[in-house]
């Protein structure tokens, strides 16, 4: 395995506005975070891959159809575009957590399934999170965990306990920042 310049993002709180105790169900209601879709197109620039790695349960649950999530992930790349961006792949759980799959986080299966594509060791590879299951998905899977404080990142940052170590940014901005200025 090798480790190619990859980058793994939550969608919904880190990328997007997230839906309150909602779910995002249209393109409509995606509205991207300030400085997210800048962020993504400064990583795409310096060579990083940008996956999505996202539960998607409302899709078990009836709230949308694959047709809106198709819809929201085509806005999601054509504003991404437009800022000279792109999402390379993106991987998504479709089941409700009674479901008991092994893909949905915090279980490391899609994270699994993306190490396996990509054919890469996570033990390098940033996952950017805004929720508890986002950070113990990255460690179950090997990767390196770090916490937004947008979307429910504020309510993490206070229940955190245990994820000691785990280091937090304001947005995905700020994380970029970081991880553009790092040493190789």
């Amino acid at each position: 395995m090798t480790t190619p310049r990859l980058v793994i993002l939550d969608r919904d709180g880190v990328i997007n506005e997230d839906a309150e105790g909602e779910y995002v169900k249209s393109a409509e209601e995606w509205i991207p975070l300030p400085g997210s879709l800048e962020a993504i197109a400064r990583l795409n620039r310096a060579g990083h891959r940008v996956v999505i790695a996202s539960n998607q349960s409302g899709l078990a649950r009836g709230y949308f159809d694959i047709e809106a999530l198709n819809g929201i992930h085509e806005k999601m790349q054509r504003l991404l575009a437009e800022t000279g961006g792109g999402i390379d792949a993106i991987f998504f759980c479709p089941h409700s957590p009674r479901q008991r799959c092994e893909c949905r986080k915090p279980k490391p299966g899609l994270l699994e399934q993306i190490a396996q594509r990509y054919r890469v060791d996570l033990s390098r590879v940033p996952v950017v999170g805004d929720k508890r299951a986002d950070l113990e998905a990255a460690r179950a899977a090997g990767a390196q965990p770090f916490l937004v404080r947008t979307g429910y990142g504020e309510k993490t940052l206070r229940a955190l306990g245990d994820f000691d170590g785990v280091t937090v940014y304001s947005d995905l901005a700020a994380f970029t920042d970081a991880w553009l200025a790092k040493p190789e």
